[in-house]
């Protein structure tokens, strides 16, 4: 048997060969060698190739694909012209996009044109220092990369146009809603010029509604551009994409090799092997305390964790809770109904902590975000979607990194779900270390500090009513309905798991006859909000209450219905009004575009779908009275 050759894995033995200033830049990073995705994708889409890549999470795509981008960017014959766009970047969250720009920086900072390019960028808010060395200069028609973030949110898409203009962007990185609303301008270009198009965590792209969206930014580029698309898994639905946005593309699968539990058989893994995935089956009281169990036990203890929950309500409530059952650990929310500018904030709060700290959190942190040093991952249940829950686990175990992810399951037909798993090669195993124990004791105690801190406010008993019914909505559009059915809940077990004072009024409990207390005795009528201003509202709707002969419950009940009523009912008027002077303004734009040929072939085109209509309505019309003709005799 003739011995295996030693694979060179090193940037410098990549074919084509790497620039001087990118080796320079990986090596200062702490990339000794390629990743096995790296190895494989940076050659193919230096030339040539449009690339499919599959790989596990954690496995360096994004040096996969940014490098490529780079140098084919710099190799160009001739500078990207003023205002078109050479390279774009689609993401499919603010923060993956963020984290892709932030990495993007990094490396360009090693290539002197760019860097000083983003030197500028930073010193347009700040006054020129008189002491200030002289900036470099480099001669014109130098090729740079010039990086420009797009997230929507608080900046409007007049302030991003201004920004592409001003800085002489020639690579967008953003989500697809905002780069649409920036690619829409007639200021930018994206003909001549544009050379590569990248789709990250494709699958999740289509899973949140972003189809038309970058079918239409497709249709703004040209056919003759590389196009990369990567992802840790391929759907279906991205196969649809690859045969619409691809050309003969190069597929590329790496994949982990794991000896199964049962047969001892090599199969395919969906997930790094650094990582270490385990369940726990127990009662939903059991949870928290096991939680607290694990924090306390795992050595050495986690640093960062992060823990998912299955709505941005029950967010809400539980970083009301969970300091009071977690001491010890900073317990920092994030979900995708925070402010743009809340998420940024907690989100680098997290990243940057040197204290122990737990991220809490919904699927917005389960996508392609390198946070570093993640030491557990735990899911209090298993995500609706079963595609996230490899990128929910591999938040952990990044990079060769060792991590731990636990997930939470019901005894029962809920442990149907492993097996569910390992057919989908993601193979879960029991956890036996670190070995927990749940005592009755622990149980109460949990629930009664849960409840002492929901009693200080009303506030916290409403997030806490809200959060239930949107975890119970949640449960029931699981994708396996027939492991996770809402018919076999405990609500009496799930109530005191969440240290409820009293279960919601829910469709899902009308016909269930236990005691909905929950065994709490509370006068809600005096149970006061925290906020004077809410408090003196709740105490003035229940005097008109009182005035008209009623309790107060059904007055108010009927009364915030009929404002949120109308609040919707404006609210839907006014994005309709929106919608109506965007389509204008767009319709607008694209006439002033128009030669007067161009003009005049629209208007005879127009003409001819009018008479079309004319002449089917007529026959509609001539149909409908030979029918009532037919119906007379």
């Amino acid at each position: 048997m003739a011995p295996q050759t030693k694979i060179d894995r090193s940037f410098g033995a990549l074919t084509p060969a790497l620039s001087e200033w990118i080796l320079e830049a990986v090596d200062a990073m702490g990339f000794v060698k390629t990743t096995p995705v790296q190895h494989a994708a940076i050659p193919m889409f230096m030339k040539n190739s449009d690339v499919v890549v599959e790989a596990v999470t954690g496995s360096g795509k994004t040096l996969a694909f940014l490098i490529p981008i780079v140098e084919r960017l710099l190799r160009l014959d001739a500078p990207i012209k003023k205002h078109h766009v050479g390279a774009i970047i689609i993401s499919p969250t603010r923060e993956l996009a963020t984290q892709i720009h932030t990495v993007l920086c990094s490396l360009l900072k090693f290539h002197a044109p760019s860097a000083a390019a983003l030197e500028r960028e930073d010193d347009d808010s700040d006054m020129e220092d008189a002491d200030a060395p002289p900036k470099p200069t480099f001669p014109a028609g130098t090729l740079k990369v010039v990086p420009q973030l797009l997230l929507g949110g608080s900046i409007t898409p007049a302030h991003d146009l201004s920004a592409f203009l001003k800085k002489q962007t020639n690579v967008l990185i953003g989500t697809p809603g905002r780069l649409l609303e920036l690619l829409s301008s007639r200021h930018v270009h994206c003909s001549s010029s544009f050379d590569a198009l990248v789709l990250d965590e494709a699958d999740r792209l289509l899973d949140l509604g972003f189809k038309d969206d970058l079918q239409k930014i497709l249709s703004r580029l040209p056919k003759q551009r590389r196009t990369g698309l990567f992802s840790a898994s391929v759907s279906e639905a991205v196969d649809q994409l690859i045969r619409v946005g691809l050309r003969n593309p190069v597929r590329i699968a790496v994949k982990v090799k794991a000896r199964a539990a049962k047969n001892g058989q090599i199969e395919d893994k969906r997930t790094p092997a650094s990582l270490q995935m385990s369940y726990l089956a127990v009662p939903p009281s059991h949870k928290l305390p096991a939680i607290k169990q694990i924090l306390e036990s795992v050595q050495p203890q986690p640093q960062k964790t992060i823990f998912y929950l299955a709505t941005c309500f029950a967010v809400d409530y539980f970083q009301h809770v969970l300091p009071e059952v977690l001491k010890g650990h900073t317990i920092v929310p994030l979900h995708g109904k925070h402010p743009d500018k809340v998420r940024r904030k907690n989100f680098t709060k997290f990243v940057d902590s040197v204290t122990p700290s737990i991220l809490l959190t919904t699927d917005v942190a389960a996508r392609g975000l390198d946070i570093p040093s993640v030491d557990l991952v735990l899911q209090l249940d298993p995500p609706s979607d079963p595609k996230t829950f490899i990128h929910r686990c591999g938040r952990a175990g990044r990079a060769g990194r060792k991590g731990l992810a636990v997930t939470f399951l019901t005894p029962g037909l809920e442990e149907d779900y492993v097996e569910f798993l390992r057919v989908r090669q993601t193979p879960v195993t029991p956890l036996t270390s670190p070995s927990i124990t749940v005592t009755s004791e622990d149980i109460e105690r949990i629930t009664n500090a849960i409840r002492k801190v929901a009693q200080t406010d009303r506030a916290i008993y409403d997030k806490a009513q809200r959060g239930f019914v949107s975890w119970v909505r949640a449960y029931s559009k699981h994708t396996a309905s027939s492991i996770f059915r809402v018919e076999d809940l405990d609500w009496t077990e799930l109530g005191n798991a969440w240290g409820l004072l009293r279960l919601p009024r829910m469709p899902e409990t009308k016909k269930w006859e236990g005691d909905k207390s929950l065994g709490v005795t509370m006068d809600f009528d005096t149970f006061a909000y925290k906020d004077k201003v809410r408090e003196q509202q709740r105490q003035t709707e229940l005097t008109e209450a009182a005035a008209q002969g009623g309790t107060g419950k059904k007055f108010i009940k009927e009364n915030k219905i009929a404002n949120a009523w109308t609040q919707q009912k404006e609210h839907k008027a006014t994005k309709e009004l929106r919608r109506e002077k965007k389509v204008a303004k767009r319709e607008h734009d694209r006439q002033a575009k128009m030669t007067d040929e161009e003009r005049k072939k629209e208007e005879e085109l127009n003409n001819m779908i009018a008479q079309m209509r004319k002449k089917v309505k007529q026959t509609e019309a001539a149909e409908e009275e030979d029918e009532f003709e037919g119906f007379d005799d």
